[in-house]
């Protein structure tokens, strides 16, 4: 067996073993049973938010069970097509095992990585609010910039976008925007991008065409669903009402229908500026929900909590990616150390890389960097 060959067999068995582990695969049989039965009783359905969860937990466990022994039989299957066509010199044989290896290969990493997203809110949907920070026109844009981003990202996940509410910059770009994302482990996969990315680049805004450095921060909360209750008593809350602002013309708004809700004992402020003011005050409720439900993981989460407490302003010293665009082109996640000189594919959503890289650290504790030193 060739030695590139081997060491991608070796590869498969390590991510088998993760996946298992992760699945925890002695007892996930058992526990799809235990499903089976559950789904067997009439009276389940009497409550059909509890039939959904449990059939949402089946199905979790099902598609484990099944990635796992699909990757493991074609890992079996094809090392013993590769050792008949080495014994029989039929080197056809050999070539196509070992094509089928690399395709397994490619389906057992991204299977392993989506193992990560294990935690407590990581299956659901997402907030994620993106505002300006130091450098004026400049950041506006950058803002303007960062949000295309992830909506791009979302699209090429076939995710659905909603647009919550939006504040335009006084020259160019915008305020601030906030988004509802809608996916599988949208929240899962957004997670690690809360925090400050930096722009380095010729500004357009700059007569003298000299270098500019922007900020802007972007945080990410989980959607609270329906099975977690978050009491938001009426006296912890001001809700008030506004004009949204806009780019003018038909769609401009003339009534004040904009929602800000502030959230009194945290100084939380969540805004909505749809066209009704009924369905504003709906989704600004939710995203305040979301909003407190977070403070609650971060509590019980020492990582997430101290990635969130060094997000501190959108400003020096805090950014956890900066993305140059000149002198020349890279963008490298400073807490991973993963990096690219397709800054444009980047900004037009290439952003798995880093995601994958973060996830993997917030397991291991080490970063790439660190990761490569030990080996």
């Amino acid at each position: 067996m060739r030695a590139e060959t081997q060491t991608n067999v070796e590869t498969i068995r390590k991510s088998l073993t993760l996946l298992g582990q992760r699945m925890d695969l002695e007892t996930a049989p058992h526990r799809l049973e235990e499903f089976n039965a559950m789904i067997e009783n009439p009276d389940l359905w009497n409550d059909p938010a509890k039939a959904q969860k449990l059939m949402r937990e089946r199905q979790s466990v099902l598609d484990q069970l099944s990635t796992y022994n699909l990757i493991d039989t074609g890992l079996r299957d094809n090392v013993e097509l590769i050792e008949m066509g080495e014994a029989e010199g039929d080197t056809e044989i050999v070539t196509e095992a070992e094509t089928a290896l690399k395709e397994l290969l490619e389906l057992a990493r991204a299977k392993e990585l989506e193992a990560l997203l294990n935690g407590e809110a990581d299956g659901n949907d997402t907030f994620l609010e993106v505002n300006a920070g130091a450098g004026g026109t400049e950041s506006c844009d950058w803002a303007s910039m960062l949000a295309r981003m992830y909506v791009r990202w979302a699209e090429k996940k076939g995710y659905k976008v909603e647009l919550q509410s939006m504040s335009d910059g006084e020259e160019a770009g915008i305020k601030s925007a906030a988004y509802k994302i809608s996916g599988p482990n949208a929240y899962g996969w957004l997670k690690s991008e809360s925090g400050v990315h930096r722009l380095v680049r010729i500004s357009p805004y700059d007569s003298a065409a000299r270098r500019h450095t922007s900020f802007s921060s972007v945080w990410v909360y989980p959607v609270v669903d329906d099975n977690i209750e978050i009491d938001i008593p009426d006296k912890d809350i001001r809700i008030d009402t506004y004009r949204s602002s806009g780019a003018g013309g038909q769609h401009v708004n003339t009534t004040d229908s904009a929602v800000r809700i502030t959230h009194l004992p945290t100084n939380i402020v969540v805004t909505s500026s749809m066209k009704s003011q009924h369905q504003n005050r709906e989704i600004a409720m939710n995203a305040l929900r979301s909003r407190l439900y977070q403070m609650e993981l971060d509590k019980r989460n020492a990582a997430i909590n101290a990635a969130h407490e060094s997000k501190g302003d959108a400003g020096w010293g805090n950014q956890i990616r900066s993305y140059v665009l000149q002198p020349y082109q890279m963008v490298k996640d400073l807490r991973t150390g993963v990096e690219t000189s397709d800054s444009q594919g980047v900004l037009d959503g290439d952003l798995d890389k880093f995601m994958a890289a973060t996830l993997a650290m917030d397991v291991s504790g080490k970063s790439r960097a660190e990761a490569n030193a030990d080996d």
